[in-house]
């Protein structure tokens, strides 16, 4: 790969080898999964939004404070609607404080805006990639063994309220050191762009802009997910991402023993909420026992020794590791960071604008 085609290539990379147990126990762990997973599947755009103090304008620090994790820049801006109010609302220090922020809210249920400044905080929405690893017969990779884990894994009702959230208190600083692995992986990945006749000429023609125009990349902590497939089929998405494991484990869990049942009409969507496959309604038939005994021994098989594939009624679903890289451009002539991507062009925002604070607004001002 050349210089150009890397990005730049003359932008320094800060290595650290690693010499600490856990640093060199997971450095082992991405060489086993390189060597496992060696293709790269693209799902596509996710968006949230960073904020920065407005007076550090060498660019740094970024940091985020809507995960990373939405389907469209506008639920990011929604995102930031809800966070900005309830800032006005708990946070504010005098009425005109206050009167600052819920003018900010107003304009983001008028205007599809992508960067603001509010009390002295410069926001803007971001575009990531979200992609994973897969082997050659098309499967996701899975957690590694050092991916966080809970010591004691909580599987009680209400523990997702619990439990960290994605991207929570992340600084993006693009000149952090890396291991020799994720600096070979960033440096790979410079280059990325959407490619072939499936995408619309618009589309192709902005991943190709973007790669000039933010040449650098900066890759964001794993997530996981729920995948599921029926039979030899195609890995679809069964959730959204999450910090742990452990917490798409709950998930699936969850879907098992609590949704999927009531989806199918096996238990009454208005049974109790304690009502699920490991605890049926009185008078479940026969059939619809069955039924319910396999989804919880999958359940079961779950919760056993960090399961991450589990298969019920010929669905098999999968803990999956994702990756998310955002893209970053640099300042002509200098090594300081510009900002990271905005939404592109051709990203569609089919949630319409939400006033979903507007009477409440009017009442706070």
């Amino acid at each position: 790969m050349s210089e150009e085609d890397a990005g730049l290539g003359a932008w320094p990379v800060v290595v650290r080898v690693p010499v600490e147990p856990v640093e060199a126990a997971m450095e082992a762990d991405a060489a086993a999964a390189a060597a496992r997973y060696s293709a790269l599947a693209v799902r596509g755009p996710l968006f949230g939004v960073a904020a920065q103090d407005r007076g550090q304008d060498a660019g740094r620090p970024w940091w985020v404070v809507v995960e990373v994790t939405h389907g469209c820049p506008q639920q990011a801006r929604d995102a930031l609607n809800s966070l900005l109010w309830f800032r006005a609302k708990d946070e504010a220090k005098s009425r005109q404080e206050r009167r600052v922020l819920l003018a900010a809210v107003a304009r983001l249920e008028k205007e599809e805006v992508d960067e603001l400044t509010v009390l002295g905080t410069r926001y803007r929405v971001v575009r990531a990639e979200e992609y994973a690893a897969v082997d050659e017969h098309g499967g996701i990779e899975t957690p590694r063994p050092t991916d966080p884990e809970p010591l004691t894994p909580d599987w009680s009702p209400g523990a997702g309220a619990r439990s960290p959230r994605v991207d929570d208190d992340l600084v993006l600083d693009p000149d952090a050191p890396l291991s020799p692995l994720q600096a070979a992986e960033r440096v790979a990945l410079r280059p990325l762009a959407y490619s072939g006749p499936t995408f619309p000429p618009a589309v192709l023609a902005d991943s190709a802009r973007a790669v000039k125009s933010h040449p650098d990349v900066l890759l964001m902590p794993a997530a996981f997910l729920i995948v599921e497939r029926t039979g030899d089929g195609p890995w679809s998405p069964g959730s959204g991402l999450q910090a742990t494991a452990h917490d798409a484990r709950r998930t699936l869990d969850f879907a098992l023993t609590w949704m999927e049942p009531r989806t199918r009409g096996l238990i009454p969507h208005d049974a109790d909420r304690t009502i699920d496959a490991r605890h049926p309604p009185a008078g479940t038939t026969e059939a619809a026992a069955a039924q319910l005994k396999e989804y919880a021994q999958a359940a079961d098989r779950l919760r056993a020794d960090r399961c991450n594939e589990v298969e019920a009624h010929g669905i098999a679903y999968r803990i999956a590791r994702s990756r998310r890289l955002l893209r970053w451009g640099r300042r002509t002539g200098t090594l300081a960071p510009l900002r990271h991507q905005h939404p592109r062009p051709c990203s569609a925002s089919p949630a319409p604008r939400r006033g979903r604070h507007r009477l409440l607004r009017r009442a706070l001002g």
